[in-house]
């Protein structure tokens, strides 16, 4: 199950292309920087997310495997 920070992360990842291409479409480059840094900041956020999740993950594993 995805980690609420993978979530957030795609959410922000896609807003911030949304913004980034409405940028483009204006002709506006502040709001394509803040549309392209966005993006990356949820790029980062789902990232981040997946890594918790995973060592999460295997956290429990090796728990399984200790129990006798």
């Amino acid at each position: 199950m995805p980690d609420k920070d993978e979530l957030k992360g795609k959410a922000r990842e896609a807003a911030g292309a949304a913004q980034e291409k409405f940028g483009q479409a204006t002709n506006d480059p502040e709001q394509e920087a803040e549309g392209n840094e966005r993006k990356n900041e949820g790029k980062f956020e789902n990232a981040w997310g997946k890594a918790k999740n995973a060592a999460g993950e295997a956290a429990d594993a090796l728990r399984d495997r200790a129990k006798p």
